[in-house]
């Protein structure tokens, strides 16, 4: 099902960029742009709302410090 439509989406595509090529272009390209542009602001909202990491506070001893 996945190959088939894929296969009709080329197809259709190609036919739309036939008869209507420079609006299609244009809106393909601006849904192309605002999908990087949300990936990034997705990114940055994820980044300023996720609260920093407990520090680290108590590291227990490794074998080579109890040696020494």
């Amino acid at each position: 099902m996945i190959l088939i439509g894929s296969v009709l989406g080329i197809v259709v595509y190609g036919l739309l960029v036939y008869y209507w090529p420079l609006l299609l272009l244009q809106i393909t390209a601006f849904v192309a742009v605002a999908a990087i542009l949300a990936i990034l602001g997705w990114i940055g909202y994820t980044m300023a709302t996720t609260p920093p990491p407990e520090p680290i506070t108590d590291v227990p001893e490794t074998t080579a410090e109890k040696a020494a």
